[in-house]
Order: C-alpha cells, then structure tokens, then sequence
C-alpha cells in the first residue's frame, strides 16, 4: 500500500520514523472519522476499508462529494477546520497522525510535502471530472462509471500501484446513497441497474453484489475519453 500512499517516496528510516508518530485504529461502519466544521486535529491514511466524505446544508441535508479507499489520504493537513465530514461505509483500518505532528514531519520533509501538493491536484482533477459526469453525462453513464471506479479502486492490491480491476464485487453504497453521490433518485438507481442486468452488462447475485459481465459494454456505457 506504501507504493500508492502519500508516504511513497520517503526513506526507510524516514519512513520508520513517520510510523512512530501515527497509531493505527480500527473503524466500524458508520462511525465518524471527521466532522464537517470541527478543528481540524487528526489526518489518517486508510489501510483498508471504504468510507464516504460529505459536507452539508444549513437544513441538514447530506451531499457526498467523494469515496476514500485503501491508500487514500483523509484529513486537512496545515488547516484549521475540516471542511467535511468523513464516514466508514464499511469496517476499515486506519493509520491516525495528529495533525500538528504530522505538519511538522511533513515540512522537514520536502517528498511528504511534494506529495501532498500532489495530492491536492488530483483531488482537483477528480473534481473537475465529477463535475463533467453530474453536469452533462446521462444516469446510464453515470451507472456505469461509478461502478467501473468501484471495481478499479476495490481491485487494487496492497503492495502494487497495479490495477486489477474486480469483475465481481460487494457495492459499499446502498441504492440511496449511489443516488446521492451521482446527483439522481433512488428509482433511477435501481432502474438503470436492473437495465444493465437485463442487457446483460452486469449481473446482480444479491442487493450488494454486482458481477460485470461485459466490461467493455459498460466502457462504452461510461462514456469514459
């Protein structure tokens, strides 16, 4: 996982040392990692497991703007507040920094630093391309490249940059939730799935478990460049 994390880069010994100062902690699913608003105190990198980032509204509705996964980076290093909320969607394994500690590291270690602005701009990237998917692509695009991300991110080993992507694997969202990060109502999810089941793109065992059947039909569904 080091291969992907931001801590890629760094020395053995920087490393080692790096690994002194974070604990690792296990989450539950549905347990809240980092509150919208609060101060910002902890940054974590995620070991295993799949949690949701979500900011909201004065009235209490909930947006998520984002899926973390294992190697991702959580928390807002060098900032005061935390400008969203994260949440497990499964049990998960993370390695915790507070974050002053981990701002010191950081600035005496120029790599650390140049990961983060990394870091940062594909966060920016991913940003602009989400906004392209809920601005113009389709509710079947939309389908379709979430779980083609799912199935990329989930098929990622723990000791490669390599993707292997899963042509089977357990959703982490419900249909609600889809709904909410691809800006559409939980009918549509689930028509749009039964849709790609009955032509024979995917394959739906139970109510969490999606099977492709044809990754390059859903490619082509995606829209993807």
């Amino acid at each position: 996982m080091r291969n992907r994390a931001i801590c890629a880069g760094l020395e053995p010994d920087e490393l080692d040392a790096l690994g002194q100062l974070g604990r690792k902690q296990r989450v539950a699913k549905g347990q809240t990692v980092l509150w919208e608003g609060d101060d910002s105190v902890v940054v974590a990198n995620v070991i295993e497991g799949v949690l949701k980032v979500s900011m909201s509204i004065s009235d209490g509705r909930e947006q998520i703007v984002g899926l973390v996964f294992a190697s991702d980076f959580i928390g807002r290093p060098f900032g005061q507040q935390s400008p969203y909320s994260v949440t497990a969607l499964t049990d998960a394994e993370l390695c915790i920094f507070s974050r002053s500690t981990f701002d010191s590291f950081a600035r005496q270690h120029p790599e650390l630093e140049h990961k983060l602005l990394r870091r940062t701009l594909t966060e920016l990237d991913r940003a602009h391309e989400w906004m392209l998917l809920l601005g113009k692509k389709t509710a079947t695009e939309r389908i379709a490249t979430l779980l083609l991300e799912m199935s990329a991110r989930l098929g990622e080993t723990g000791c490669s940059a390599d993707n292997n992507a899963l042509d089977a694997f357990e959703l982490p969202l419900d249909r609600q939730q889809m709904g909410d990060v691809l800006g559409l109502t939980i009918e549509t999810v689930s028509r749009q799935l039964s849709l790609l089941k009955a032509d024979g793109v995917i394959n739906l065992p139970d109510r969490r478990t999606v099977a492709i059947q044809d990754r390059a039909r859903l490619q082509d569904l995606s829209a993807a460049a």
